[in-house]
């Protein structure tokens, strides 16, 4: 007997209930997951969704119902409802795996009509049990059904399956993948990507490979309740609409399926997505209670993918034109504290959850420990907002209880005419040197989604930000200097760098930030980014060398050589001359001697 590799009736467009053979004998199921794994780095989402919703039963056999997958990857498949619900939204279906790496409980969707469809991905290679467990338990075709599922190792080359989804280092400060890989957060900001604005795929294809190829690591995108605009603004909608009916009456899945498309492309190219589930107020427009529905539906599509949670953008800003801001923001801050516990519970694989704010994220909170890392915002005054900027990080840093920190949001590249390309080095280094996990790029055009022939336009406060097209803001430089600066971290263990500005002299200080920043490991390697000065500073308590040392461009990503590097007794040495009168990196590096 012989058994296809491939199914034959594909709908590759919109595919939900594909049938395909999973018995046989073993050397052939080994072959067609071998199949499955090699073509998961190269398939489109749908189709790796075909090829992965395997099914040996009819929707209400009794029988249990045998899969196959590729842990860490991502299988799909449905269950439809034996009677009508009228509010399908509101039904609640899990479905509770037990394997290897434990019990976990996994919240389904509902997809339209009278299918419901659940998402898992294996966490480690193995066999798997499944059981579902619905509301209304009278549903046979939802409750009770029973299967299981053999995982095979992923032997593909994509870092968050082969890795894992990003988490909490032990150390706290900063983040690595599922198997202890560092992971260096270096996000672009997306605000509105998920609209129809930002064509599908051209548009968003095309951002996403400029995005990987420089080597960026997340994007910060909004799951489709945005900023900057009323509700169901049509500038907000995608090929489908809303994520809700108006008046928030019910989920609408076919917003979701497009917004999949999207999603599931920056995975495919190795692109973590924080996706904010919201902009703050919402939580006034909708309640507590049908954000928790809302947030139940996002875990329910996208958490078995590796992203992260963001709760809301600007948790506890109030609605721009609100009459009672001090309550609004009260009532939001307890509000996603709430949701935070709550977030947690119906997530089983735990991903990462902040809350992007208007200063800190911790101010977001009534109790901080509900929050895995710190996401800031600290302005956007271009050079003005150094001291925000360094005063913010370095008092999170300094926090309990201890937790990553990123900067979410400074001096997008452009806005208001002003934070240019030395701007955005100058933030990213200050940020990183200062003990950042990583740092979050922001463009002016990018954010909103500006075409080129209709400008976002004006927020509801009546100001528009500016007109630049995102695919021109796209090619402004900053993002290019950072990816150069990113890269050079790359080549040392910057997950051990320490904040170290005693190590340089001048270094930053509350009377100026526009001073150099030092990090390191102790006796190994200092890194100093040194603003555009004069002259170069003095490096400070140098332990007995020998020590290599070499000037890094951070706008072209070359490499000057310094000759000698020759400490006095002290420990202190004067660096030359740079190339030119211009912000640099300068490294010391004993490790390479």
């Amino acid at each position: 007997m012989s058994y296809p590799i491939l199914p034959q009736n594909v709908d590759y467009g919109r595919s939900r209930n594909t049938r395909y053979p999973t018995r046989g004998p073993p050397i052939i199921r080994r072959e067609l997951l071998s199949t499955l794994n090699a073509a998961c780095d190269i398939m489109t989402p749908m189709l790796r969704r075909s090829l992965l919703v395997l099914s040996a039963a009819a929707p209400f056999s009794a029988v249990a119902q045998s899969r196959f997958a590729i842990a860490r990857t991502v299988i799909e498949w449905s269950f439809t409802a034996s009677r009508v619900h009228a509010a399908p939204d509101e039904l609640e279906l899990d479905v509770v795996f037990k394997g290897p790496s434990g019990e976990h409980r996994v919240p389904a969707f509902w997809a339209g009509e009278n299918e419901w469809r659940v998402r898992f991905a294996a966490p480690a290679p193995g066999r798997y049990t499944y059981a579902t467990v619905c509301s209304d338990a009278l549903d046979t075709g939802l409750h009770a059904r029973t299967g299981t599922l053999d995982a095979a190792r992923y032997d593909g080359a994509n870092p968050l399956l082969l890795y894992g989804a990003p988490r909490v280092a032990p150390d706290r400060r900063h983040f690595e993948h599922a198997d202890g890989t560092p992971f260096f957060w270096l996000a672009d900001t997306w605000w509105m990507g998920l609209c129809q604005r930002f064509q599908w795929p051209s548009d968003f294809q095309q951002l996403t490979a400029d995005r990987g190829a420089k080597g960026f690591t997340v994007v910060q995108i909004v799951a489709g309740l945005y900023p900057d605009m009323p509700a169901f603004d049509p500038r907000g909608a995608n090929e489908s609409g809303f994520p809700w009916e108006k008046g928030y009456a019910r989920i609408n899945p076919a917003y979701f399926d497009m917004a999949d498309l999207r999603i599931q492309h920056l995975i495919s190219r190795g692109i973590t997505p924080c996706i904010v589930g919201c902009w703050g107020y919402f939580l006034q427009w909708m309640g507590v209670s049908k954000m928790k529905r809302h947030w139940r539906y996002l875990v329910a599509r996208w958490g078995a993918y590796p992203v992260a949670w963001c709760l809301a953008g600007e948790g506890t800003m109030p609605y721009y034109l609100s009459t009672a801001k001090e309550r609004d923001a009260a009532e939001q801050k307890n509000g996603w504290t709430e949701l935070a516990r709550y977030v947690r519970s119906v997530d089983p694989y735990h991903r990462l959850i902040t809350i992007h704010p208007s200063r800190s994220a911790r101010e977001c909170v009534t109790d901080p420990s509900v929050l895995d890392f710190d996401m800031l915002q600290t302005g956007h005054g271009d050079r003005q907002s150094a001291p925000n900027t360094v005063r913010t990080l370095t008092a999170s840093y300094a926090a309990q209880p201890r937790m990553p920190v990123v900067d979410g949001e400074v001096c997008y590249e452009g806005i208001m005419e002003a934070s240019r390309e030395e701007v955005q080095r100058f933030y990213f280094w200050a940020c990183v040197l200062s003990g950042a996990a990583g740092h979050t790029y922001g463009a002016n055009g990018i954010w909103q989604v500006n075409g080129r022939e209709r400008p976002f336009g004006p927020s509801p406060h009546g100001r528009s930000w500016g007109d630049i097209p995102w695919d021109e803001a796209a090619r402004l430089p900053g993002a290019a200097h950072i990816a150069h600066s990113k890269a050079l971290l790359m080549r040392y263990p910057w997950w051990r760098f320490e904040p170290h500005p005693e190590w340089v002299d001048p270094h930053w200080d509350d009377s100026n930030y526009w001073l150099p920043f030092a990090a390191g490991i102790p006796g190994e390697l200092r890194v100093i980014f040194m603003p555009t000065l004069w002259s170069p500073p003095q490096v400070k308590s140098l332990e007995p060398g020998p020590w290599r040392g070499f000037f890094f461009d951070p706008r072209t990503g070359r490499d000057i050589p310094i000759p000698e590097v020759a400490p006095d007794a002290s420990g202190s040495w004067q660096p030359p001359f740079p190339p030119v009168v211009a912000d640099w990196v300068l490294i010391l590096d004993r490790r390479k001697v």
